[in-house]
């Protein structure tokens, strides 16, 4: 469509190459030469369009006319208008009217950019590098009947310049995606190795103080109750009012042992469920406190905490165990909220007090802070702190993606 010399083409093309020059993405590559590329072949719209390394989807960048094209970051080749062209069927695509041609309408083609903007007189030619295509060159006009088979030369000149710098960029685009992707990934797996170092600790610390209430408590009641019975023998047949206080000593290390098989392994949880241990809970450290103190429990989950995995659903329970022990022994609160919600795509738990709010009680907490938020990594859930009820006090809350797995936690 231009008369271009051969000596004004090699111009043309070298200044191409200079503009390509230290242009790092795709979008800001096809505009520093798109001025220069109309000087060849003229254009109201230009679009490159490159093949993501799955060979499944495609970007377009565009210059000139914008279009929908443009806003599709990984667009199905299947229904790209140009799909025959992507998928090596045909060596280029010249048409005189896109808007009519039957090969840029199919079922479930997306090509209403074409008939939006009026791109009539179209070219495409494909990208290649080393035999293999890596995209496409388009062109396009709104007049139709505008090209002809040498502007179709010219395309392929500027696509063959094209395709090895943005080969290039996108090699460096998959590096970096790729390096970002093993980053984060390093990242997780050492904030689960220290996070499962320091759940450790904590477990141990609770082993040890559950041995100590055995020794100091229960065996310690044991062994007074024994060396009674034993005394038994030796004053003669004992009546029955000299019975009652070993009756009642027994009945006490029973209720001991099981507070501590309680705190130690969550039989509610298992038996009735998720909501009704963490609701039996709340009313036990609040009765157990002496201190009166309102408290709700919202449950919005339509049971989804009871059809999670036992590691993940006990390790939510011990977070909500200590929310709720942080709210009633150190808040100072009047009301205490738990809700508990589930949607498709997450869980939450959410403890909230009006107390005296989280500074002023980082001190005394922060290692059972550190543990709720451990224990939330772990099952790959995020644990956050805001403020509570009525714009004072403190807010946990627990969001679980459904989609997660978790790691297995000890009990």
């Amino acid at each position: 469509m231009v008369e271009t010399s051969p000596v004004a083409l090699l111009n043309h093309l070298f200044s191409i190459s200079r503009l390509l020059a230290g242009q790092l993405d795709f979008r800001s590559a096809i505009r520093a030469v798109s001025t220069e590329i109309a000087q060849i072949l003229p254009h109201d719209h230009l679009d490159v369009c490159i093949l993501r390394p799955d060979g499944q989807f495609h970007t377009a960048y565009e210059s000139g006319i914008e279009t929908d094209w443009g806003n599709q970051p990984h667009a199905p080749i299947g229904s790209s208008p140009i799909r025959a062209l992507l998928k090596g069927e045909v060596d280029h695509i010249l048409t005189e009217d896109a808007c009519t041609d039957p090969r840029f309408q199919f079922v479930g083609g997306f090509n209403r950019p074409i008939h939006d903007h009026g791109l009539r007189a179209r070219i495409h030619v494909p990208m290649m590098v080393h035999g293999e295509i890596i995209g496409a060159f388009s062109a396009s006009l709104q007049r139709a009947g505008a090209y002809g088979e040498e502007d179709v030369q010219h395309a392929r000149y500027i696509a063959d310049l094209l395709s090895p710098y943005f080969f290039a960029l996108r090699a460096a685009e998959q590096a970096q995606r790729s390096a970002i992707i093993e980053a984060a990934a390093r990242a997780r797996e050492e904030g689960l190795r220290l996070g499962a170092l320091k759940l450790t600790e904590a477990l141990e610390s609770e082993r040890q103080r559950i041995g100590m209430d055995l020794h100091d408590q229960t065996l310690a009641d044991l062994t007074r109750l024994t060396r009674h019975l034993e005394r038994i023998p030796h004053d003669g047949p004992a009546p029955a009012e000299a019975l009652e206080p070993i009756a009642r000593g027994l009945h006490r290390c029973m209720q001991d042992l099981r507070q501590i098989i309680e705190q130690a392994k969550p039989s509610l949880l298992l038996l009735f469920g998720f909501a009704h241990a963490v609701e039996h809970h709340v009313d036990r450290a609040i009765r157990d406190s002496g201190q009166s103190i309102d408290w709700t429990l919202d449950d919005d989950s339509g049971g989804a905490f009871d059809g999670l995995e036992p590691t993940i659903s006990i390790a939510l329970y011990r977070i909500a165990q200590e929310a709720i022990n942080n709210a009633v022994s150190h808040a100072e609160a009047g009301r205490i909220s738990v809700q508990l919600a589930a949607s498709p795509a997450q869980i939450s738990l959410a403890v909230s007090d009006d107390g005296k709010g989280i500074a002023k009680k980082r001190a005394r907490v922060g290692s059972g802070i550190n543990n709720m938020k451990t224990r939330a990594r772990l099952i790959s859930a995020r644990c956050t702190m805001a403020t509570g009820i009525g714009g004072v006090g403190t807010s946990v809350s627990i969001v679980l993606p459904r989609a997660e797995t978790a790691l297995p936690i000890t009990e």
